[in-house]
């Protein structure tokens, strides 16, 4: 177990090539990871699964911000299986989410990266974090709405800029 752990700590931090080519293993220690990545950045983390039937509403919703705020940093955790990682990476890509920074939970007990993201997270999908500069953060359950997101973007000051740039 604790050589697997070690192996995949290896495969983290081996390049940040990663993000977009492949879907990371998110285990314990990921999350303050993910934060100094982002450290003085706002960014949202969303958490979804491939049997969450609200999920596909809000990678649509998100993919489509992405592309109107290319500077939004937005960390996907797929609440599944590294064995899930073909079908997860085909299921972002349809929607435009195949650049973002994914990651997949790489531990045999879901409940310890849960607790490490949130103490007060069951589990429940979607849920959607969303981080300020400094990385004060607002947890939503369920479907968000685009009228929040794009509250939120103005908040923290990330501005929509042209597809093509």
């Amino acid at each position: 177990m604790m050589r697997r752990l070690l192996f995949i700590w290896l495969l983290t931090i081996a390049g940040v090539a990663s993000a977009t080519e492949g879907v990371r293993p998110f285990v314990l220690g990921s999350m303050a990871q993910i934060q100094e990545e982002h450290a003085g950045k706002p960014f949202v983390l969303f958490l979804w699964s491939l049997t969450c039937t609200y999920c596909p509403t809000e990678l649509k919703m998100l993919g489509e911000f992405k592309q109107q705020h290319p500077d939004l940093n937005l960390v996907l955790i797929a609440a599944d299986t590294p064995d899930d990682e073909p079908e997860i990476v085909s299921h972002l890509a349809d929607y435009g989410l195949n650049k973002t920074e994914r990651w997949v939970f790489a531990e045999d007990m879901p409940e310890r990266l849960r607790f490490e993201i949130d103490r007060r997270w069951y589990g429940e999908v979607p849920r959607t974090y969303f981080y300020d500069q400094s990385h004060q953060r607002e947890a939503k359950t369920g479907l968000v709405g685009q009228e929040y997101v794009k509250s939120w973007l103005a908040r923290v000051g990330v501005n929509a800029s042209s597809a093509s740039k």
